[in-house]
């Protein structure tokens, strides 16, 4: 190839290079030309937008925020992550809701038939009645009672405890106080010939007996022998 050849095709190189160029020029003032007025629309809605905001914005305060950003990476990280696990478990959790709600709603609904929300706002005005009238040192002191009287009902609860409580409610309506008389001094002697008042007075001197044993706190001092019934000779 001659000298004149190679030249020409540098020349005709070139001259591709410079269409290509001149292509490119046109095609970035066609894009100058369109964007231009967006950008100028963009700029003066952004202007506005930063009037409003004026009273309130400062650049130290946006370039703070940047860099706290920046340091806090791994804790925006991290949070993500918790926010996916926090979906994951609201995704499983789903189901289950869906059919415990129906059961809570229905158990809800029964409570109410039965009256116990309306017990239990009852009792929210008790506890305000009580307040109202009482201290902290007076409702401290009704505790202890309260504790003292369900020792008390531990105590009770026994087998001959309830049984002797039961006989003992029950005597008011045996007893025909219509009919009742005075008795005088003969009519306790002659009394003493019936079998019901001879173990009626037996159960008089036991309960005398076990008031007696009061004194020393209910520790039973009394002997064995003290304690048997009352065996009465006339009988």
């Amino acid at each position: 190839m001659t000298n004149e050849e190679l030249i020409l095709q540098k020349i005709e190189n070139l001259e591709a290079q410079l269409a290509l160029l001149l292509k490119t020029a046109r095609d970035v003032n066609e894009l100058k030309e369109d964007v231009l007025p967006l950008t100028n629309t963009a700029v003066r809605v952004l202007i506005d937008e930063l009037q409003e905001i004026e009273a309130g914005f400062q650049l130290d305060d946006l370039m703070y925020l940047a860099k706290e950003a920046a340091r806090n990476i791994s804790n925006f990280t991290f949070a993500i992550k918790q926010m996916s696990n926090i979906i994951d478990f609201v995704n499983d959790l789903e189901p289950l809701m869906k059919s415990a709600v129906p059961q809570i709603i229905e158990y809800l609904d029964a409570l109410e038939r039965r009256g116990v929300f309306r017990i239990l706002g009852a009792m929210v005005d008790v506890r305000a009645k009580v307040a109202a009238r009482y201290d902290a040192e007076d409702i401290d002191q009704i505790g202890d009672a309260m504790v003292a009287l369900l020792g008390l009902a531990k105590k009770v609860s026994d087998p001959k405890a309830l049984e002797f409580l039961e006989k003992t409610a029950a005597l008011p309506s045996q007893v025909d106080l219509e009919n009742c008389k005075p008795v005088g001094a003969f009519g306790l002697m002659s009394a003493g010939f019936n079998s019901e008042i001879k173990q009626g007075l037996g159960l008089v001197l036991e309960l005398t007996k076990a008031l007696g044993r009061m004194q020393d706190n209910g520790n039973g001092a009394g002997s064995a022998a003290e304690s048997q019934p009352v065996e009465d000779k006339s009988a």
